[in-house]
């Protein structure tokens, strides 16, 4: 019997190995008594470099995760530790330990899920566009979907706001496809360019290029915060789509992960979120604030 038992330890180890192998990171914490956080350092208004240390909405919200690890036992003196990371390598550096949360958001997908977690969503992005101050009113009303209704029709509606300007879409990207099969449903007749990079796209706007640049609201708003010296662009408020996005952490650690939803879930609550969100965005629109309310957890 202790022959056998001694055979098959091996393989009942290897067994054992899914149950064994997840990071505790709750434990790497207490025995560091840091946690450390990373971010890509140029992404604002969401993440960048600050000195030694991080600012931005992500930012501050992992601040708020550290801020809940210090009610719990042990952890109360914790300190935190910023890592600047690159874009490429991130989510690898997070997988294998190296951070212990990413606060920089991504979109959750099932091939990132492959190899890390995600926290509950801190910011609901999606398709945005960009546009000059001095854009002229029709074109803005149109775009933030405030049309008015004079035309026989919403198409023709439609039409004499958007068919006098020229838009661009970045070349081979969702955004294309989804803009090409918008105008083609709505039979809009409109002059669609294409750039090679959302800076690009940016660029194309604030030099009178092209009056409208359609890509992701997060690097929308990230590209123009960045540009300091040039401040006659707008982002929207509006949504095309929604593509919620949150925090990456390391798979199979359950314990760490519900301290960071706990975290998000008490701002989201308290409305402590609200003068957060106001400082980098503005006040968050009826919806966003409801959002907020259903990525929390009771």
């Amino acid at each position: 019997m202790n022959g056998i038992s001694i055979r098959w330890l091996p393989a009942l180890l290897i067994a054992l190995l899914p149950v064994l192998a997840p990071a505790q990171t709750l434990e790497r914490i207490r025995a560091t008594g840091t946690l450390t956080l990373g971010y890509l350092p140029d992404q604002p208004p969401f993440s960048s470099a600050e000195g030694e240390g991080a600012s931005g909405y992500a930012i501050d919200l992992c601040q708020k995760v550290a801020e809940q690890l210090r009610t719990q036992p042990g952890l109360a003196s914790l300190k935190v530790r910023f890592v600047p990371l690159a874009p490429g390598k991130a989510l690898g550096v997070v997988r294998d330990g190296g951070v212990d949360l990413l606060c920089s958001p991504m979109v959750e997908t099932l091939k990132r899920r492959q190899s890390v977690a995600f926290s509950l969503p801190v910011y609901t992005a999606g398709i945005g566009v960009v546009l000059r101050k001095d854009a002229p009113i029709a074109l803005v009303k149109v775009l933030s979907g405030e049309v008015e209704e004079t035309g026989p029709t919403w198409r023709a509606t439609l039409n004499r706001g958007l068919a006098a300007h020229n838009f661009a879409v970045q070349s081979g990207s969702v955004v294309e496809d989804w803009a090409r099969e918008k105008l083609r449903l709505m039979k809009v007749m409109v002059n669609l360019e294409t750039v090679t990079s959302p800076a690009e796209g940016v660029a194309q706007v604030a030099d009178g290029k092209v009056d409208a640049f359609f890509a992701s609201q997060m690097i929308l708003r990230s590209l123009v915060a960045r540009d300091t010296a040039n401040t006659n662009l707008m982002v929207l408020d509006r949504r095309f789509e929604f593509e919620p996005v949150s925090l990456a952490l390391a798979r199979g650690d359950e314990d760490f992960r519900l301290q960071v939803d706990t975290a998000l879930s008490q701002v989201y609550r308290s409305g402590a979120i609200l003068p957060l969100y106001s400082k980098y965005f503005g006040i968050p629109s009826e919806l966003d604030q409801t959002l907020f309310k259903v990525y929390s957890r009771p």
